[in-house]
């Protein structure tokens, strides 16, 4: 049986409290999923998402090919005070490296990701990148993710993003951070990626849990 660390704190059992005071909404470590299918409840957007046994492990998998940009949406439909958390596990070929990351507020929504390509982590407000910042990710690691969106005052909002590599410490900054004076969209949590290395993304420990202002 796995350890499923809730947003990053370890030992953190799925029916606890985050370490902000958020309550958790949803989570999914696909121990109990039937593999070669997608969960029920799960929507994918696009990509040929399946559940895939790892010895005793479970995951959920987006294959190597094709080569394109995939999602798919989990958990309850969110605009604000939300966070939105997973680790993903990617591998590159050559200088080919895959894209991956975690989403809030639905398809048109926000999204945390990684670009190996870049060497950044990059925050996107739908297709519109808004943030980067240098992040040095490694090939046949697991990165964790952790995106929130909260409310800080009437008329003002604040999108940030974590990325860290598993068994790593987390980092207390955040590694991206914008201001936004639009509301947020309600929306559904996603994870996507772009397997452009021709190897499959492995996504795992997916966590929706509120936070405070």
């Amino acid at each position: 049986m796995k350890t499923i660390l809730l947003c990053g704190l370890l030992g953190a059992s799925l029916t606890a409290l985050a370490g902000d005071g958020g309550a958790k909404l949803y989570s999914n470590d696909f121990e109990k999923e039937e593999p070669g299918k997608l969960p029920e409840g799960f929507l994918a957007l696009n990509g040929e998402f399946a559940v895939k046994a790892l010895g005793t492990n479970r995951v959920l998998e987006l294959p190597g090919a094709p080569l394109d940009s995939f999602a798919v949406q989990f958990g309850p439909a969110e605009s604000v005070d939300v966070a939105v958390c997973a680790r993903i596990y990617g591998t590159g070929q050559g200088r080919r490296g895959p894209t991956f990351g975690v989403g809030a507020g639905g398809a048109g929504g926000w999204r945390l990701q990684v670009a190996p390509g870049k060497k950044a982590a990059e925050l996107f407000k739908s297709d519109e990148l808004k943030a980067s910042a240098a992040f040095d990710w490694k090939s046949g690691t697991w990165t964790r993710f952790r995106l929130q969106l909260r409310k800080v005052k009437d008329g003002a909002w604040r999108v940030e993003g974590k990325v860290w590599t598993d068994g790593s410490q987390e980092p207390k900054e955040w590694t991206v951070a914008v201001d936004e004076t639009e509301p947020p969209v309600a929306g559904r949590a996603s994870v996507a990626g772009s397997p452009f290395s021709g190897t499959p993304i492995w996504f795992d420990g997916l966590v929706v849990e509120q936070v405070g202002k």
